[in-house]
């Protein structure tokens, strides 16, 4: 008995002894704001992308600005309810967008700080947009029946009190750090050109090197994409981030792998490491363009969450993740210990993301040529 007792206990020091623990090293952490949270609303893709501008802002002035990520969504909605209306509803009507939605809107609407403009109600401490968007999908949907037979021009004035009600009326003048601003002056000071900003993708389904409309249900407003291979695609953010630009990225989220309480996001070979590869280096999968392209044509791959691409890291065997900047806040019980940042592999991105948006001088010189 102590004999077998002796060789099971050395199994499993062995076992233990081969699994490793993930150990992250720094490679590039570039500028970023705090972690906040998005609360029970489905607006990731203004949380991302201000998050993104706000590190861009820090990059061309050195200022950190706090940037009103619901401005943002408040503009955007009577975009989306004029889609939904003048399709007669055959279109979607959601929480959802993308980041070239954010840049619609400062490109029309400027840009004002997050301390003149909270999207919150009096004595509300976090953001819920349940009822907002129940209350507006219920009125357009009246609209698109038209029960009187011709459609009134007051449906948009009844959609911006709505909002009004509910994130506020628009800023048109305030004062931060003593000067007085409109949203486009202030827009001005921060130096973001809407036309500085691309997105970039990967599928085989159109040609690369050319821009085409990238059909996910988000994309109401008809964005365009950049195509490249996945190689090069993959190298794009390699470059921007080498070179001091941050990402916003448009990913899946749904893989049982992607763990913001374990603060990674990975792809195993083997689909028996499902678990334990959110503790312990694992193989992951090598993924190809084809393999991309089917994950995501049998919506396996799906435009789930936007965040926010802000550095690189490498574990103890040399593996390279980027670092993610997340919206979902530092609570503990939500989000373990990562601190808001999900450690992203290299497999996972080849796999999950759906797009990109950096900055033009952060591509290749090859790139840009293309």
């Amino acid at each position: 008995m102590k004999k077998i007792l002796a060789s099971l206990g050395a199994l499993c020091f062995s076992v233990i002894s081969f699994a490793q623990q993930y150990t992250f090293e720094t490679v590039t952490d570039l500028e970023s704001t705090p972690v906040i949270s998005q609360g029970i609303t489905g607006t990731c893709w203004s949380f991302s992308t201000s998050s993104f501008l706000e590190s861009e802002i820090m990059r061309i002035t050195g200022k950190q600005i706090d940037i009103s990520e619901m401005y943002n969504v408040r503009n955007t909605y009577p975009e989306k309810a004029w889609n939904y209306v003048m399709r007669q509803g055959n279109a979607r009507f959601s929480q959802g967008g993308l980041s070239h939605d954010v840049i619609n809107s400062i490109r029309k609407y400027g840009i004002v700080p997050q301390s003149v403009y909270t999207g919150l109600e009096e004595g509300q401490e976090k953001h819920n947009h349940i009822e907002m968007v129940s209350v507006l999908e219920g009125m357009l949907n009246v609209y698109v029946e038209n029960p009187a037979k011709t459609l009134s021009s007051n449906w948009k004035k009844a959609v911006e009190g709505v909002l009004d009600v509910y994130l506020g009326k628009r800023i048109k003048e305030f004062t931060y750090e003593g000067k007085s601003y409109t949203p486009e002056s202030f827009l001005e000071m921060t130096k973001i050109q809407p036309e500085d900003y691309v997105s970039v993708t990967s599928f085989t389904h159109k040609p690369f090197y050319s821009d085409f409309i990238l059909n996910i249900p988000d994309n109401f407003s008809n964005g365009s994409y950049y195509n490249l291979p996945l190689d090069e695609f993959i190298a794009v953010i390699d470059h921007a981030l080498e070179n001091g630009y941050t990402l916003a990225l448009d990913c899946d989220v749904s893989e049982p792998t992607f763990s913001q309480k374990d603060g990674v996001a990975v792809i195993p070979e083997n689909e028996t490491d499902t678990r334990t590869i959110l503790k312990d280096i694992k193989q992951e999968k090598s993924i190809s363009p084809e393999y991309r392209q089917q994950e995501f044509e049998n919506y396996h791959t799906t435009d789930d969450h936007l965040m926010h691409i802000v550095g690189k890291v490498k574990d103890q065997e040399g593996h390279v993740y980027y670092k993610v900047k997340n919206s979902w806040g530092t609570d503990k019980i939500r989000v373990g210990e990562s601190g808001g940042y999900i450690n992203m592999s290299v497999p996972y991105m080849r796999l999950k993301a759906i797009s990109v948006m950096l900055h033009k001088d952060g591509l290749s010189k090859a790139v840009r040529k293309n």
